[in-house]
């Protein structure tokens, strides 16, 4: 039997912007967005990116490491997808266009509705920027839907995959000195989450499990009251003296 993730358990890594190496780019939320493949606004504009409080510990000290090491930024694409936003995705002309895309198998790019860890916001998608302000070459940019995208795709230059490969260095490393699993998605170079094992203990997470300050895709009177800043605040503190502890091993 499933268990339900308590909203409090979540907060918006707004809550970093100029206090970490991190910067916001929720595409989903624009849609005219040019990495927003889907071209129409599957989030709402007043949408933050929320993450369940384990993954959030992980990028944030991800983000650290990659700025220590290479003066990089981590810029974060999306986390919490809800129940709601995977069926607009599903909706969407480019996705009926290519029902490959969720086929089931270990190189499935999109999930449906309720499956997954982005409904659990137990997984983040990112890219890097350098200290130029410039991209780090991925090889692709984030969300190509196609093989060049997969972890184990050889066929770029040494730069490319030395690039790929300090990201997924520090993801790991992270993961380890914070003592909490992670998965590398093996079709998406920008995808880093908690396990299978762990998120399919917990429901997904529809727009009405939400406070109407958490909700994505339309504000929903539900009767949930919305946490004050206090309240993330004290998660935001708690998850950076976790953090902190870790950094000063590095």
């Amino acid at each position: 039997m499933t268990k339900k993730i308590n909203p409090s358990e979540l907060l918006p890594f707004s809550l970093f912007i100029d206090r970490e190496p991190i910067q916001i780019d929720l595409v989903y939320a624009d849609a005219n967005h040019p990495r927003n493949i889907f071209e129409t606004a599957i989030y709402q504009p007043t949408a933050q990116l929320w993450a369940h409080k384990d993954i959030a510990a992980i990028t944030l000290l991800t983000a650290r490491i990659l700025n220590k090491k290479y003066g990089w930024v981590l810029e974060l694409k999306d986390c919490l997808r809800t129940v709601e936003a995977q069926a607009a995705m599903q909706e969407t002309d480019i996705v009926k266009a290519h029902p490959e895309w969720c086929i089931d198998g270990p190189d499935r790019m999109l999930s449906p509705p309720g499956l997954g860890a982005h409904p659990r916001a137990m997984a983040i998608d990112v890219c890097v920027f350098d200290k130029n302000n410039e991209e780090v070459n991925m090889g692709t940019p984030f969300d190509h839907m196609g093989p060049e995208s997969a972890r184990n795709y050889q066929n770029f230059s040494k730069a490319v995959l030395d690039h790929r490969k300090k990201l997924e260095d520090a993801f790991i490393l992270s993961a380890k000195m914070l003592a909490l699993p992670l998965y590398l998605v093996a079709s998406e170079w920008w995808d880093f989450r908690l396990p299978a094992e762990i998120y399919n203990k917990y429901s997904p997470l529809s727009d009405a499990d939400l406070p109407e300050q958490m909700q994505m895709t339309k504000k929903t009177d539900n009767n949930i009251s919305d946490f004050g800043e206090d309240h993330f605040q004290r998660i935001a503190n708690s998850v950076l003296t976790q953090i902190g502890h870790a950094y000063e091993n590095l």
